[in-house]
């Protein structure tokens, strides 16, 4: 079976190698990868990760052996190691069956920044009529949260970080974009944040009495330097929360997914593929997230 794996000494730090077939455990589903997704955490693992180890989050394919518990469906879409291979083993309940209106493409897109979008909504509870703001709004992530913080009824403010993007989270449904957060916006009853750093402090700084911070990425790269002071403008009660999708319950993954992937079948969510191309391109695919010279998903296909 060919797959990549993590080898210091090829471009980009991967390389396509025979890899042993997976060998899957009693609740396991063997997929046949159609196509995946490179996710930007992706990027600092393959150059933390020692050679040889086996990347690859967002999976879409077909189910080439049930579980042997009689658990997952036939054909899905999921989140998990090792997926940037011909075959991977995926516990069942992370694996969600596809509407016939939803291609690998835009499976493989869902996982890992659906659910991240999804889930940190959520912490925000009910947000029909509340002020929501969405950082990093034209990446993978943020333009998940604009589309489904709108679907829930939230007025959305864009964040991005140039005009040039402007036009593309409008047309997701964001009601406001802006590519500063200064004194003039908000208050935000909700902030889901990606890029950390300035963005997030001004972020915090703009929230409404109650109102809620949810970090969960650092994508500037950025130390944010916060301060009990920084929430003096949305007290009483405002407060920042980390979060971290693989902390807010694995068991229901596959739920989640099969909600993201009928929203997706019924045109009410659409997933930012930038770019599909070949597996055989994946090198280059993770050179081009690495420079930012992509800002929706790079999406690997096999035909």
């Amino acid at each position: 079976m060919l797959g990549y794996l993590t080898d210091s000494s090829a471009p980009s730090g991967i390389a396509r190698r025979d890899l042993p077939e997976p060998r899957p455990g009693p609740a396991d589903v063997l997929v046949e990868v159609a196509a995946f997704a490179i996710n930007r955490g992706e990027l600092s693992l393959i150059e933390r990760r020692p050679d040889g180890w086996t990347p690859g989050q967002d999976v879409a394919g077909v189910v080439a052996a049930a579980a042997a518990d009689g658990t997952g469906p036939q054909a899905g879409t999921t989140a998990d190691w090792g997926g940037w291979s011909e075959r991977v083993a995926v516990p069942s309940h992370r694996i969600a069956a596809l509407p016939d209106a939803v291609t690998f493409a835009q499976a493989a897109a869902l996982p890992v920044a659906g659910l991240t979008a999804l889930r940190a909504l959520r912490t925000g509870g009910a947000l029909l009529g509340r002020r929501v703001l969405v950082t990093g709004a034209s990446g993978g992530v943020g333009s998940f949260a604009v589309q489904l913080a709108r679907l829930a009824g939230a007025l959305v403010t864009a964040h991005v970080s140039g005009p040039s993007r402007a036009d593309a989270v409008t047309r997701l449904g964001a009601g406001e974009v802006i590519t500063e957060i200064g004194a003039d916006a908000g208050p935000f009853d909700l902030v889901v944040d990606g890029v950390g750093g300035q963005v997030l402090t001004d972020a915090v700084r703009r929230l409404a009495p109650g109102g809620l911070a949810t970090a969960y990425g650092v994508a500037s790269g950025q130390r944010s330097d916060i301060a009990f002071y920084d929430f003096a403008a949305g007290a009483p009660g405002a407060r920042l929360e980390g979060f971290f999708i693989y902390r807010t319950g694995e068991q229901t993954f596959g739920a989640d997914l099969a909600l993201l992937a009928s929203l997706v079948a019924d045109g009410q969510l659409e997933p930012r593929v930038e770019t599909a191309m070949d597996w055989d391109q994946t090198a280059a695919a993770v050179a081009a997230l690495r420079e930012r010279r992509a800002t929706g998903k790079l999406v690997l296909t096999r035909s």
